[in-house]
């Protein structure tokens, strides 16, 4: 009986530590701030996309910016992490980010959209605050 309450403990212990160390997320999303971000080298974008964002881990997935993705860091440095997202079907992608300064990222992204393939660099600042008026979006 002690045996398996220990085994029990000791695999709760262990599930735990997993669970906190997947919670915790790389440098890179917690070193830049949500706010209002100029995105440049969007595919098709004349002009560069200003977007009000909350969760800094969701420029990963700028392509798939309007669809419910599940995503995974693959891995993460003081200044960089790789991503691997799906969103269902045949849409995925895989994406570097680099934090350049806490207010400018470079986001290299590739993957399946639309049943096409993409494959394109963004750079990423941070121009203010997001207006108290506007909603937060998610990407």
């Amino acid at each position: 009986m002690a045996r398996t309450a220990t085994l029990l403990l000791t695999a709760g212990a262990l599930g735990a530590a997993a669970a906190l160390s997947a919670a915790v997320a790389p440098s890179v999303f917690t070193e830049a701030q949500p706010g209002m971000w100029e995105i440049s080298g969007a595919p098709g974008a004349k002009v560069p996309v200003r977007s009000c964002v909350a969760d800094i881990a969701a420029l990963a997935r700028f392509e798939h910016r309007a669809s419910n993705c599940t995503a995974r860091v693959i891995s993460a440095s003081a200044s960089s992490a790789n991503v691997d997202y799906s969103c269902g079907g045949s849409e995925f992608g895989h994406s570097e980010v680099e934090l350049l300064t806490p207010r400018s990222l470079r986001i290299s992204t590739q993957g399946i959209s639309g049943g096409l393939p993409f494959n394109y660099v963004l750079q990423a600042r941070r121009i203010d605050d997001c207006p108290k008026s506007a909603a937060i979006t998610r990407h």
